[in-house]
């Protein structure tokens, strides 16, 4: 227990510090103002080449959105996934440890032993992959669809929609992706940085109001004009619990059919089925899971 506990307090002071120092001191891996950076850009753009022009720059739900942006990208952090990460990480290796194996044991290859470029791709590709079906598994398990409908009560697009979501997300999220990736040793901070910045601009950009699809690069990077039907109220008649479910790529929806951009999707509806009644405020929005007992 006594473990436990220290892991807890130094969960908590190192990214109190972490975050402190993002904050005070610039440098390439910032995290913080990186999100800021690739937000205003992206902003930008939205202004320069918006797609909806009758939409407004401060759309609906855009401070509700920002805060979300914010707290989820950092605040989530300090509050709940560090701790539960760290604490993940040794009662695995604990558990292990009763038949005298490590996690290191069960290492498929080690990164670093690949040319830089090319660990950084399987890296990349692997967790692409992995979230990829793990979005599908929050469509398609009702528990944990009732927590992504946060996600989808966006009812205008804009970039900052991308980091709306509850906080139980990134909690499945990285509880499915640990063990894969952790079996692929060798992945520095540099490597992790790299494809979270790339992995953030293109959600970012997934989320804006831009009318863009990448011309023939659409069926690997998913983009704009796929990702709004995504998030488009009435599903088509071939799918009950969604399409187009890729976060960076786009390929795996072609590769396993769950593309679907029947045409144009500029001005349909978006949102899901029942929205109408959804919380429309940060805190009630959090608690709905909680209280929705289907």
């Amino acid at each position: 227990m006594e473990k436990y506990l220290n892991i807890f307090k130094d969960s908590y002071t190192g990214y109190f510090n972490y975050l402190l120092d993002e904050i005070t001191r610039f440098h390439w891996e910032n995290y913080f103002y990186g999100l800021i950076a690739v937000s205003l850009i992206v902003w930008l753009l939205e202004l320069l080449f918006p797609w909806r022009k009758n939409q407004k720059i401060f759309r609906k739900d855009f401070w509700l959105d920002t805060f979300y942006m914010f707290f989820n990208f950092f605040l989530l952090n300090l509050i709940v996934l560090i701790f539960l990460s760290n604490t993940a990480e040794a009662v695995f290796n604990d558990v292990l440890g009763l038949v005298n194996l490590k996690l290191s044991d069960f290492e498929l290859f080690d990164a670093k032993s690949m040319p830089f470029g090319l660990g950084l791709l399987v890296f990349f590709l692997i967790s692409d992959f992995i979230q990829w079906n793990t979005h599908r598994l929050l469509h398609r398990v009702p528990f944990l669809w009732n927590f992504h409908k946060v996600h989808h009560s966006v009812k205008e697009m804009g970039f900052a929609a991308h980091l709306r979501y509850h906080w139980m997300e990134p909690v499945v999220y990285k509880s499915i992706l640990y063990i894969p990736i952790a079996v692929i040793g060798g992945f520095g901070i540099e490597s992790v940085a790299i494809v979270h910045f790339f992995a953030l601009t293109i959600g970012h950009l997934n989320h804006a109001n831009l009318g863009w699809d990448y011309g023939i690069l659409r069926y690997v990077f998913n983009n704009p004009k796929m990702h709004i039907w995504h998030h488009a109220k009435v599903l088509p008649k071939h799918t009950k619990y969604g399409v187009n479910y890729g976060l960076t790529l786009s390929i795996w929806d072609y590769i396993f059919k769950t593309n679907h951009v029947p045409h144009d999707g500029r001005d349909i509806e978006l949102g899901f089925p029942g929205d109408e009644t959804f919380p429309k405020g940060f805190w009630s929005q959090e608690a709905y899971p909680l209280k929705t007992k289907k």
